[in-house]
């Protein structure tokens, strides 16, 4: 059974959400809550999956409670819900620590669906916003690779081939020395942390 407390200034929207799971066999409303002592008191007790938590919460900035939820019970989910516009705020909120982004108009499937997903480790937002946030992703990685030179470009498509330094020095006519500052310098411009990381993204884009 997913444990899921509301967290929302407007004791109608937790009432109704309540209704809509009474029967539910796999999802609980234990609870609900107006203010963010109310929230981080019940938290303490350590008998949540996941925080179903309003944007627009009474007391305090929903994202600021977000923050302090996620550095003192990062283990708990938490899916916004929400009447502001996904696309303006979902991807913030997913950068801060949420698990999902899901519209106060979503139907009982959907909430259920989210609720499904976020307890299971995964990251819900409507399909729209799932392909904006692919697209975007993938504009900016191009914006990336669009900064390479071409021979940073030689050098990543060596890595992804599995070359070793040595080899890729002899194919280029350069120093194994300057083969390493090429890979320090690709990882640097990329955003990765590993040369792991690096051949996925060289794998990826080709």
């Amino acid at each position: 059974m997913i444990r899921v407390l509301i967290a929302d200034h407007q004791p109608i929207v937790s009432y109704g959400i309540r209704m809509l799971f009474e029967s539910s066999s796999d999802i609980k409303i234990v609870n609900s809550v107006n203010t963010k002592k109310q929230l981080m008191d019940y938290l303490k007790k350590g008998s949540i999956d996941v925080v179903l938590l309003s944007l627009d919460f009474g007391d305090s900035n929903g994202i600021t409670i977000l923050r302090n939820i996620k550095k003192e019970f990062n283990e708990i989910r938490v899916l916004i819900f929400s009447s502001q516009a996904e696309n303006i705020y979902a991807a913030n909120t997913i950068k801060t620590g949420a698990s999902g982004y899901l519209s106060k108009s979503a139907t009982t499937a959907t909430i259920k669906r989210a609720i499904l997903k976020v307890f299971k480790g995964g990251i819900y937002v409507s399909n729209a916003m799932a392909r904006k946030l692919t697209f975007e992703k993938t504009q900016e990685q191009t914006n990336l690779y669009n900064k390479l030179s071409t021979r940073e470009i030689e050098v990543l498509n060596l890595i992804c081939s599995g070359k070793k330094n040595n080899e890729m020095a002899v194919e280029l006519n350069i120093n194994p020395k300057t083969v390493s500052t090429y890979k320090t310098r690709l990882m640097k411009k990329l955003q990765v942390n590993n040369i792991i990381a690096l051949i996925d993204l060289g794998r990826q884009k080709n």
